[in-house]
């Protein structure tokens, strides 16, 4: 393997840790809007 491809592969593993650890670490908030669907009485009688 030619001395690129070892650094992009590298750079591309980096890349993918990196990511990992950004979504593992993040501390996102909740969504704060209310949601609120009626459920039609017939589909609870089951």
């Amino acid at each position: 393997m030619s001395n690129l491809a070892r650094i992009v592969v590298l750079l591309v593993v980096l890349a993918l840790i990196g990511g990992g650890l950004f979504l593992a670490m993040w501390d996102m908030p909740a969504p704060r809007t209310k949601v609120e669907k009626a459920i039609p009485h017939a589909t609870l009688d089951r």
